[in-house]
């Protein structure tokens, strides 16, 4: 996984490893499920009126029901390769988070490690303490205000490796300007 992910997130510097890729939780396509679940009501309840009454405008019903299956599985999909493809990756230089949005658009954010000050986590909510689930806060020296990784997977852990790759990335920082201030 880490290995497909380094090809396909142009990661080519063969000091930066990949050290942990996650994405949200999967309680993110809750609102999807909804949506999915009322274009299934749209579309089996004028095809099931006019089954039962075997109505004389039944094969504009079974017309019907096909459009709201394709719409379906058109949404479906969408919403799916929105959540797959938006990911948090940690390498040994920074922390990339990518965000898919549908089949065409992508963001991605890159943060260097040096630049990361404080990280927090929060698990808010009894779904996110049944789940484990929760937001993890990042604050950074610019100032610019902190980063949000929300819905992640175990929060205490993605913290807690993400302050384990700073210190190793700052420690590796200290070493080369001390190394270039004795030059």
């Amino acid at each position: 996984k880490r290995e497909r992910v380094k090809k396909r997130m142009s990661i080519t510097g063969d000091d930066e490893q990949v050290i942990i890729v996650t994405r949200q939780f999967p309680i993110v396509l809750r609102r999807s499920l909804i949506i999915c679940l009322v274009i299934v009501l749209l579309g089996i309840t004028p095809w099931s009126i006019a089954y039962g009454l075997e109505a004389n405008w039944l094969p504009i019903a079974n017309i019907w029901l096909l459009i709201s299956a394709g719409l379906l599985f058109i949404y479906a999909l969408r919403s799916w390769v929105g959540w797959h493809y938006s990911v948090y990756v940690l390498t040994s230089q920074r922390l990339m988070i990518v965000k898919q949005s549908g089949f065409f658009s992508r963001e991605v954010a890159d943060l260097a490690l040096h630049n990361v000050q404080n990280v927090n986590y929060a698990i808010k909510g009894i779904q996110g303490a049944m789940f484990g689930f929760g937001t993890v806060r990042i604050d950074t020296l610019s100032g610019s205000g902190a980063l949000k990784l929300r819905y992640v997977y175990k929060p205490a852990k993605l913290q807690k490796e993400i302050m384990d790759a700073v210190h190793r990335a700052t420690k590796g920082t200290q070493k080369s300007d001390k190394i270039t201030s004795k030059v």
